[in-house]
Order: structure tokens, then C-alpha cells, then sequence
């Protein structure tokens, strides 16, 4: 099931790139040195608790078989770098059979169940184990992409054990945390560490939140609880940093905060309904305002109003959003998260500073998931677009029947060539080879040159300083992120 846990494969093969790896697990420090810094004196007790509520969980699911009939076994499949590297037995290119694993968290006694939305992307069937051994199947009632967030739910017959959600926001660093999960296929594990930072962006959409712990995360964790002391969760194990796959001690949890409002959506719409305000904005830097003569460097600076609630209210391009419904807005990806918590048709009070002085204006929220649906999609080149352009360091081209042929790829396939990377480029040092593929930019598909340009163009409104694009080489996908600036 190769789509199911992007950037895995490619990052682990890499001894020198610095990528984003999903799957992970955690470690628990030799037990001389936890107590020179005062840990806990065990977690034996934390771990009884809340075992009951972790689960492990197994996805199905029919994938077409490469050109050389060898079936393509799931992400971290210890055989799976023997048959690349050797090859195996020809066959027949039929369909195949594949599996994938990951964790996840029991959070009601009817049996819905938390994870990561890559750990049971694709997959037909999913199968749920408990730390007593049953095994249940799972229906997916909903996920959600901006936020790797999925809620499952299974039909036990009986009440089941279940945990609950701390508040994220209350989490020091330094503090103590726990995990458990799948590590590796591993079945059911105890890992312990502690808060490294808080609030951490990762590129990888817009409602990013990330609790960093130093805990050791490995492959097959993805989707799994990470606990407080109290046996709440405060975050879901989702992401590491690491030249080779393995744990550096640079680990990602979506904090709870996000988290436990993702799934009371799920759970009642079975979708996500957020907020829209309409404007494309970006932080306040401090050269930003030293230039407008603010006194300081906070809140939201309006780069664009499009149709939509805000341009219907009067805000204005230039405009600092430095209040939203009662609360400040410190920045450009706090006013994000505001106004997608807050409810679709509300009339919302905004404060934004114009020329020196603030001004209140009412804004009626819309909803971002119509308004995205509204927005005009990715095309394939016409006949106006360049047939090739070079940017981020790399000369690319969109895939046409010539290129995916030489590529032996599907007449399906949607994409840029790479057609050449220079030498001297961050994509260079970061693993992007002539050959590859790249699928999505910021999180978004791309099929055309003209789509790169405008999700480039977006990350560079919303004050970003690199943008993530997942590359594909051979049907392995992997997240790369390339600095725009």
C-alpha cells in the first residue's frame, strides 16, 4: 500500500537528507539517567491505565503490481528493500494484496477510534487489535488531510476502554509525556519522554500545531496516543526529523487542542466545517513593522482580499488583523486556526489597524471547504503554458504520454518532471533526482506548471519561507520541503 504513509521509504534510504518521516515511536531513557533529572519512578502504573485504550491497526488493500510482476509490499516491510534491491520471482501483474500498520486511540465505550488519516489512506479493509488481543474491523466515518486526523469506529458488543483529551495548551516544555503504539510491527509498546517545544509548524498545511517531544519515533507508531502524567492524551504521534529514518530524538504530535475539535466534527458531519474569512495574509515581521510604524510585530497583515466575507465587510489589502471575535490575533497562523474554529454564518467582530488607526468591522463567516470547492482546479497545461520551466532549483515539465512512457508510467499519471536538478540547489542536497515525479505542492495536486506558480505564490502571501512537495520516484512518495525564498 504504497500511498499510505508518504515519505517513509525514501527517507529511510537516505543516510543524509533531513526529511519529514511519517511513523514513528518512542524510546524510554536509561532508567540512571531519568532518575538524575527527576522522572517519574516508573510508568507502570500510567501504562496499565490507559493500555486497554491504544490499539494496533492493520489496513488492506488491492494495489496494481510494477511492470516486473513483483507485488509492492507495504511501507516499512522489512522485505520490501530486498526485493527493490534484487528483485524477486517474475509473476503475473495482476493486483495484489498489500498491508500497512499503524496505532491508534480508543476515545468513546461505543468504539470510535483516533488515528492518523495517512495510516488508513486507500485502504478497503481495516482491522483494529486490542491490547487483550481481540480483533474488530473499523469503518472510517471521516478524515481529515489538513490535519492527518482520522475517526474510526468499530462494533465491540460491550463497552470499551477508552481515554480522553488533556489540554495541549497547558503542556510546559519539560514536562513529562508518554506513548504507545505499534512501533516497527512490533505490537503493543511503552515509550516515555518529554515536551522539547511547543506550538511547531511543519509546513505541512495550515492549522499546523505540533507538541515536540525527544522521544524516540519509529514507523508504525503514526496515529498513536501521546499522554500527559494524568493518562490524557495531549497529542497524536504524527511526524519525526531525521537523516535516515530513524529517531534523532525530533518528534511531532498534533496537539490535542486540534485534535479533539477535528473529531467532535467527524463525528457529528462526518467532514470538517470550518471557518472562512476570505483574505490571504502573513505574519508581521519586524522589518514589517518598523516599516508601517507599528509598535509591534504582531497580528495578521492582509495581502489579499478576494470575493468572500471579508471583502463583503470592508477589509482592505494592507489592513494588520490584529483582533478576531473577542480575542488578539498574535499572527498569521493564529488568526488561521481562529477563524477556522469559529462557526459558519457567525458574525464575527474583527479589529484590524488601517493607516494608524484600528477600525471594528462584522464579518459573517462562510465556509472554507465551499469555498475551496469554488475555487477554480488544477488543470492540465494548455496551450498558452510553457512546456517546461526551471524553479526551486529544478527544470520541470508536466507530464505528458512521451514522458510517462520513458518514465513507465500510467496513462493516468498527473504530475511535473523532473527533467534536470542543479548541482548547487537545496533540491540537489535534498535527494531530488532527474526521473522523479512531484504530485502535490503545499498539499495541493499539481498537473500543470501554472498550478506550481500558484501555490508558490500563495506560500509566499502567507509569509512562508518553504513550501512541501511530495515527490514520487517508482510509486514510493516522500515529502520534501524547498525553500521559496
Amino acid at each position: 500500500m504504497p500511498d499510505l504513509t508518504p515519505s517513509i521509504r525514501n527517507a529511510l534510504r537516505s543516510s543524509t537528507l533531513l526529511a519529514l518521516v511519517l511513523g514513528f515511536g518512542l524510546s524510554l531513557a536509561p532508567a540512571a539517567e531519568v532518575q538524575a533529572f527527576g522522572a517519574p519512578e516508573s510508568f507502570a502504573d500510567l501504562a496499565q491505565q490507559v493500555s486497554p485504550a491504544v490499539v494496533n491497526i492493520t489496513t488492506s488493500a488491492l494495489v496494481a503490481a510494477p511492470t516486473n510482476g513483483m507485488p509492492r509490499l507495504p511501507e516499512g516491510n522489512p522485505f520490501q528493500d530486498f526485493f527493490d534491491d534484487f528483485g524477486g520471482p517474475g509473476g503475473g501483474g495482476g493486483a495484489q494484496r498489500s498491508e500497512a500498520l499503524g496505532s491508534g486511540f480508543v476515545i468513546s465505550e461505543d468504539g470510535y477510534i483516533v488515528t492518523n488519516n495517512h495510516v488508513i489512506e486507500g485502504a478497503d479493509e481495516i482491522m483494529i487489535e486490542f491490547f487483550s488481543g481481540k480483533k474488530l474491523p473499523a469503518k472510517v466515518v471521516g478524515k481529515d488531510p489538513k490535519t492527518d486526523i482520522a475517526l474510526l469506529k468499530v462494533e465491540a458488543g460491550e463497552p470499551l476502554s477508552f481515554v480522553t483529551f488533556g489540554n495541549s495548551d497547558l503542556m510546559r516544555v519539560g514536562d513529562w509525556v508518554m506513548a504507545m503504539g505499534n512501533p516497527l510491527g512490533q505490537g503493543f509498546s511503552v515509550s516515555a519522554g518529554i515536551v522539547s517545544a511547543r506550538g511547531r509548524e511543519l509546513n505541512r498545511g495550515a492549522y499546523d500545531d505540533y507538541i515536540q517531544t525527544d522521544a524516540a519515533i519509529n514507523r508504525g507508531n503514526s496515529g498513536g496516543p501521546l499522554f500527559n502524567m494524568d493518562g490524557q492524551v495531549i497529542g497524536v504521534n504524527t511526524a519525526i526529523l531525521s537523516p535516515n529514518g530513524g529517531s534523532i530524538g525530533i518528534g511531532f504530535s498534533m496537539s490535542s487542542n486540534v485534535v479533539a475539535k477535528v473529531v467532535d466534527q467527524l463525528k457529528q458531519f462526518g467532514e470538517t466545517r470550518r471557518g472562512w474569512l476570505g483574505v490571504r495574509i502573513q505574519d508581521v515581521t519586524p522589518d514589517v513593522a518598523e516599516a508601517m510604524g507599528l509598535a509591534e510585530a504582531a497580528g495578521a497583515l492582509v495581502t489579499q482580499v478576494p470575493d468572500g466575507p471579508a471583502k463583503e465587510a470592508g477589509v482592505l489589502a494592507g489592513d494588520v488583523i490584529t483582533g478576531f471575535d473577542g480575542q488578539p490575533v498574535t499572527s498569521a497562523g493564529d488568526l488561521t486556526r481562529r477563524v477556522a474554529d469559529a462557526p459558519i454564518g457567525k458574525a464575527v467582530p474583527v479589529i484590524v489597524l488601517r493607516n494608524g488607526r484600528t477600525e471594528t468591522l462584522s464579518v459573517t463567516l462562510g465556509r472554507r471547504e465551499e469555498a475551496e470547492a469554488a475555487a477554480v482546479p488544477a488543470s492540465a497545461p494548455g496551450a498558452d503554458e510553457p512546456k517546461q520551466t526551471e524553479t526551486l532549483g529544478l527544470t520541470l515539465a508536466p507530464l505528458d504520454d512521451e514522458i510517462r512512457s520513458r518514465l513507465g508510467l500510467e496513462a493516468s499519471a498527473q504530475g511535473l518532471a523532473i527533467l534536470a536538478v542543479d548541482p548547487s540547489s537545496e533540491a540537489f542536497t535534498k535527494g531530488l533526482q532527474e526521473g522523479e515525479v512531484i504530485t502535490e505542492v503545499g498539499q495541493l495536486p499539481v498537473t500543470g506548471l501554472q498550478d506550481l506558480e500558484d501555490r508558490i505564490a500563495e506560500a509566499k502571501a502567507a509569509g512562508r519561507k518553504s513550501i512541501l512537495v511530495m515527490v514520487r520516484r517508482g510509486g514510493d512518495p516522500r515529502f520534501v520541503a524547498l525553500s521559496i525564498e
